[in-house]
């Protein structure tokens, strides 16, 4: 799945759900699915289609890729079997999603149900992060999100942790190993929020070290800056080529938004 259409997945659904206790989780989501192979190997594609979009204007379609070993009673292999039907499920410590229909020209075509897993909400609860509900627990199934991950990250030291950030950054791959990182190039630890758009913009401790390199010392805010406008190691080569030397970051990203450079 692209990096566009994974975050705007997860913008969709943190902007769409509301904020309960864990005691008033109880409902089971319902609606169509169809789950057809990707073009990577060994991952399938999965769209979700809430059935209640006439009712009470509560639509909600959701497609993402995913590895195939996450589901039970299925295999990229049976969409082969033509008029088969399959029992589809994926069991994540957030609740259980279950896909039955038959394969329709290589594609799983049917209903599924998410029953929602109120010990984990429990568990999430004991570690601060409150504030669920269904559509949201259906989410961190479908991408892994589960209370050892979320407790490694708070080990961390990360600030700022919430039941709304823990999807984005599990999508863009925060892990505890990428903070240790920073942490030994002299950066403190930073919030979760930071982290999400470090991760975003692809700023990697391999960089920083090259950018260092060449005589700078950038915050991570400026390193955000330097990856959105493209100012990279062989950029500030380049202008030192042309006899630009002692360039601030300030100055190379004026150049890289202002198309100086051109």
């Amino acid at each position: 799945m692209s990096l566009r259409r994974v975050f705007g997945f997860a913008l969709v659904v943190i902007g769409c759900v509301s904020l309960v206790y864990a005691d008033q989780i109880v409902k089971t989501l319902q609606g169509t699915c169809r789950i057809s192979a990707s073009a990577t190997d060994n991952q399938l594609e999965i769209r979700l289609e809430r059935a209640s979009c006439n009712e009470a204007r509560d639509c909600h379609e959701q497609t993402m890729t995913g590895p195939a070993s996450a589901w039970t009673g299925f295999a990229p292999a049976d969409l082969s079997r033509n008029g088969s039907h399959v029992d589809a499920v994926m069991r994540a410590e957030a609740g259980t999603l279950t896909c039955s229909g038959t394969v329709r020209e290589q594609v799983l075509v049917g209903d599924y149900s998410f029953s929602p897993n109120d010990a984990f909400v429990a568990r999430m609860g004991q570690l601060g992060i409150t504030g669920f509900d269904a559509r949201k627990l259906q989410a961190y199934a479908l991408f892994r999100v589960d209370s050892s991950w979320t407790e490694s990250l708070q080990k961390a030291g990360i600030a700022g942790i919430d039941a709304n950030n823990l999807l984005a950054m599990k999508i863009f791959k925060v892990e505890p190993a990428y903070v240790e990182d920073l942490k030994k190039l002299g950066y403190a630890t930073p919030t979760a929020q930071k982290l999400i758009a470090l991760r975003v913009h692809k700023v990697e401790p391999e960089e920083i070290r090259r950018v260092r390199s060449l005589g700078y010392d950038p915050t991570l805010d400026e390193l955000v800056q330097m990856r959105i406008f493209k100012v990279t190691p062989e950029f500030i080569e380049r202008m030192r080529a042309r006899g630009m030397n002692n360039l601030t970051i300030s100055k190379l990203v004026q150049i890289r938004i202002f198309k100086l450079d051109e």
